[in-house]
């Protein structure tokens, strides 16, 4: 099995950019497909919303950025289409009249599940509609944090074997976005049904941008047009702020780019560093008292994080049954009856509302997915149930959906400010700052990162 240090011998030494060199270029607007996306970066706000008026809010912070969490992973593809175009024609409206110059991010998976390119064509029609026609779609997955890197065009995951090619891991066996190539310039083949032929797509590597620096990437990105493809090798923050550095130069020169990123690009996009985690100072001004741990995401790796909060201790489990839930007959007493339970339980401990582990899968894609929304929704119903009974000192949600309809269904998130990490560069903390869940710190814990052990340390960090 690779290893990191594998992959990166022989490649030319790190460049090294201080996160303060990346400044200037318009205000960073990232259509989030689930609210995962924030798990880099601190003090940005968050978005359930996207009315004139909260995207006005969004843009008017000083951070440089705003998230609009659309969760249209979630959706089926045509759904996914509409909901960009209805968002992106919201934005114009509320950057013209705050008087900014959006760029704007189509923010996915680091293991390249979501609707891609349709998420990307839907944007590019509509900027074009508006007068703003795309050069360039700039494709950048790595997540070195996650252990996602990229290096001569394939897409490596950090397992617990070793590196794998992003094509041979689970992920790219998923039900709905599954896939072959790790390569990703045919994997934009692949997605794109052979539209775009991979000997199309402009491949800005490591060498690029270690040794060329962004002066030379930016002329290779002043290049580009209709809308062509162009997928970046990253393996460390810096080779991505070079990146940023030399998306600002090309954008400064009238090239027009779309970006289609995974979460640690927006850091380096808007000259922040790494922080630490929130430590335990910061997080007791939230309170104290038992949370809520809601667990949507099925993927093995959340499974194995189960079982090592169990280990941790204190807590109870809640099971939601799937093929339950499938039945309309029998779905919202097994709902009423598990949030009462749940309820109960955070007098005394934390409370975990989890859905069955074995994976229902439907007869294809869209069944697949319709399934998917299906427990989302029974689990979302719990959870609303559960915290109207009791309060929890926090709420921590396990799983990309399963983040994105609690925070909006379940507890009424309209706006957030994303305060931080619990663990480095992985999962977040919101901080609502309207409706009944203002002040209850909101954890977002994507369903695959970190280890079997991950679980349990960000619960203990809250009990602290």
């Amino acid at each position: 099995m690779t290893s990191v240090e594998e992959l990166l011998a022989g490649l030319p030494p790190v460049r090294p950019v201080d996160p303060g060199e990346v400044t200037g270029g318009g205000h960073l607007v990232v259509l989030d497909d689930d609210p995962t996306g924030t798990q880099t970066v601190a003090d940005v706000p968050v978005l359930t919303s996207w009315s004139v008026d909260d995207l006005r809010w969004g843009l008017r912070h000083p951070s440089r950025a705003c998230f609009v969490l659309t969760n249209t992973r979630s959706l089926a593809a045509a759904d996914a289409t509409a909901r960009n175009r209805e968002v992106l024609d919201a934005l114009v409206v509320a950057a013209e009249a705050e008087g900014v110059e959006p760029v704007v991010a189509s923010r996915s998976d680091s293991t390249l599940r979501g609707h891609f390119p349709v998420e990307t064509d839907a944007l590019a029609d509509d900027l074009a509609r508006h007068g703003r026609p795309v050069d360039g779609v700039v494709i950048v997955p790595a997540f070195p944090d996650a252990g996602r890197i990229t290096v001569d065009s394939v897409h490596w995951a950090r397992t617990a074997a070793g590196m794998v090619p992003a094509g041979e891991t689970e992920f790219a066996r998923d039900a709905t976005f599954g896939y072959r190539s790790s390569d990703l310039r045919e994997w934009v083949e692949e997605k794109t049904g052979g539209r775009t032929a991979a000997a199309d797509v402009l491949a800005i590597t490591v060498a690029d941008l270690r040794s060329g620096g962004p002066q030379h990437v930016a002329e290779l990105l002043s290049g580009v047009r209709d809308r062509q493809p162009v997928v970046v090798d990253a393996a460390c923050d810096d080779d991505l702020r070079v990146l940023a550095s030399a998306l600002l130069q090309a954008e400064s020169r009238g090239t027009r780019l779309l970006y289609r990123i995974g979460p640690a690009f927006v850091r380096a996009r808007i000259g922040q560093a790494a922080s630490p985690p929130l430590d335990a100072a910061a997080l007791r001004a939230y309170g104290s008292g038992h949370g809520l741990i809601a667990v949507g995401s099925h993927v093995g790796l959340t499974t194995a994080q189960l079982a090592g909060l169990r280990e941790l201790g204190g807590v109870e489990e809640f099971e939601l049954d799937v093929p339950t839930l499938l039945d309309p007959a029998s779905r919202d007493d097994h709902v009423a009856e598990v949030s009462a339970r749940a309820a109960e339980a955070m007098r005394r401990c934390d409370a975990v509302v989890r859905t069955s582990r074995t994976l229902v899968t439907g007869a294809d894609a869209d069944e697949s997915l319709a399934i998917a929304r299906t427990v989302s929704a029974a689990l979302v119903d719990a959870v609303a149930a559960t915290v109207r009974r009791h309060q929890p000192a926090f709420v921590v949600a396990k799983g990309g959906i399963t983040s994105s309809d609690i925070a909006t269904e379940a507890l009424g998130i309209r706006r957030a400010i994303t305060r931080g990490t619990l663990l480095p560069g992985i999962v977040s903390l919101w901080e609502p700052v309207a409706g009944g869940a203002a002040g209850t710190p909101y954890v977002v814990f994507p369903g695959n990162v970190g280890d079997e052990h991950a679980l349990a340390r960000v619960v203990g960090s809250l009990r602290s």
